[in-house]
């Protein structure tokens, strides 16, 4: 069977294209021959399993530990009953270490424990029974909720002073979290916020994406296994879309190779870069609609919504944003700001926002497309303007975040727009209080700013224009739209509110301004 490139879980060499697994991750030997215990935790398809399972095997074959990777996911169902939770674990533990370890590393019979105490006991009459010190590192540990995971962790925590010869020398929790964000519900709160009771770990690490190096060091392997060459122009464009993100590196060659341009003799270029990415993005595949499903949590909205509104973060809390940084939602630039992970994020998450405003539209007549097929910006505004007369304000209360509810119905607008055959790309800009939208249809190139008009007093006329000048220049065009949404609470009725101007810029550039 030839390689491929992987987005279904781990990696394994004779299947997959893959980099040299445990590059990505802190000197994790040095912490477990100092007999530590230690998190790594990461976003979705990121290579965690796959590192682990190398790890394993690589500290098992130096022939000084007995080192496994197992999972903690099939006692999730019983969160709440410990007694199940524990059987079903150690079931799988046992099938986990009979397949990957030679027959005399395997772990003796589990001996005969309480309830809340059968993780501690097979553990500790593994690490007994075994020639070399016991290395467990445990997948999927934030699979676990309430009283399961909470018994779990303080077995774990119990049994810390007795290793190496009567407890595992090193335990490593695996998962999408940090200790602190494990889920429970107890005290009125629904995540523990704190290590404990698991505050015996040296440290709480993560795994790096790639960088443009390693990216086209996956796509070479590619190039050696079938002769289709990507251009360097290409792997770098893949590296922009998705800031080295794993599953999205992968992802997008997978749709390349395989669908846009299965015929090795045609070289991948930036154009198949462009269309896979519109491809992942409208299929919205199990990683990203995973990612998307976070956007209804409350703590993940009132992170996403500023951002997303460029507005300030002064009144998020700093355990909030290291938690959408830890899901892989945001990262943080070199000069410390954060911004959406990367621009395929970046497109995705306000086009699930505005799902519920797209669906909400009425069969809209595409009056803004000339007889030839041709956009027709001056037909476009008229139509945006008669639709948000008719429709806008019940729209809404559709977009599940208000303070960009305007910007989500316009996008849902535009989408019926570009559905036909172009692009809406976005970007924010934090501290700024406004949203850049670029339209693109065929030869057509539209930069629109929105701006929001507040009880704050500030004149968003005035800072809207200086700002889509910036913008504009940055796009080398001469024209654009600046939208002003009047969301104040003393309004006059938007039949009275609703036109549109033209502006010039001090640089001469021709603005429509369309009040709304």
């Amino acid at each position: 069977m030839p390689r491929h490139f992987n987005t279904t879980g781990p990696c394994k060499p004779e299947f997959h294209y893959m980099l040299p697994p445990i590059v990505r991750l802190p000197n994790l030997v040095r912490l477990i021959e100092q007999a530590n215990y230690f998190v790594i935790h990461a976003p979705r398809q990121t290579g965690k399993s796959t590192a682990m399972l190398a790890l394993a095997e690589q500290l098992t074959a130096a022939g000084k530990f007995t080192a496994v990777m197992v999972s903690a996911e099939v006692g999730q169902p019983f969160s709440q009953d410990t007694d199940k939770a524990e059987r079903a674990i150690l079931g799988s533990w046992r099938r986990a270490a009979e397949d990957r370890l030679p027959e005399e590393l395997h772990p003796p019979a589990w001996p005969q424990a309480d309830p809340g105490q059968r993780i501690q006991a097979a553990l500790r009459a593994w690490a007994k029974a075994s020639p070399r010190p016991l290395v467990i590192l445990i997948d999927e540990i934030d699979a676990l909720r309430d009283q399961a995971l909470l018994s779990m962790l303080r077995q774990l925590r119990d049994g810390f002073p007795d290793r190496p010869k009567n407890f595992p020398q090193s335990i490593g929790l695996i998962g999408l979290r940090d200790v602190r964000d494990y889920k429970i519900s107890n005290g009125g709160r629904d995540h523990l916020q704190t290590s404990s009771p698991f505050n015996i770990k040296v440290g709480s690490f993560t795994l790096r994406n790639f960088n443009p190096a390693e990216v086209a060091e996956l796509y070479a392997q590619h190039t050696v296994a079938t002769g289709q060459i990507f251009t360097p122009e290409a792997i770098q464009l893949a590296f922009d879309l998705t800031q080295g993100q794993p599953w999205l590196v992968n992802a997008l060659a997978k749709e390349i190779v395989e669908v846009i341009a299965p015929d090795p003799a045609t070289a991948i270029t930036i154009e198949h870069l462009q269309i896979a990415k519109e491809t992942l993005i409208r299929r919205k595949d199990t990683h990203l609609d995973s990612l998307a499903e976070r956007l209804r949590e409350e703590r993940v909205r009132v992170i996403l919504e500023p951002i997303m509104a460029g507005q300030e973060l002064a009144l998020t809390h700093d355990d909030d944003r290291d938690f959408l940084v830890d899901l892989g939602l945001l990262r943080r630039e070199d000069q410390g700001g954060l911004v959406i992970a990367n621009p395929i994020y970046q497109e995705i998450l306000p086009r699930v926002l505005a799902q519920g405003a797209q669906d909400s539209l009425p069969k809209i007549s595409p009056t803004w497309l000339t007889t030839t097929g041709e956009l027709n910006l001056d037909a476009l505004r008229e139509a945006f303007m008669a639709f948000w007369l008719q429709h806008g304000e019940p729209l809404l209360n559709s977009a599940a975040y208000h303070e960009i509810a305007p910007h989500l119905v316009l996008m849902a607008f535009l989408h019926r727009v570009v559905n036909g055959g172009g692009t809406l790309e976005r970007e924010y800009a934090i501290g700024r209080d406004r949203m850049d939208l670029c339209l693109r249809y065929g030869a057509v190139v539209l930069g629109i700013e929105i701006k929001v008009q507040r009880d704050d007093g500030r004149d968003q006329l005035a800072r809207g224009l200086t700002q889509i000048e910036g913008y504009l220049a940055r796009l080398g065009l001469e024209f654009g739209w600046l939208v002003i949404f009047d969301r104040r609470k003393e309004v006059l009725p938007i039949e009275q509110r609703l036109r549109s101007e033209e502006q010039r810029t001090e640089s001469g550039r021709v603005i429509t301004v369309i009040h709304a």
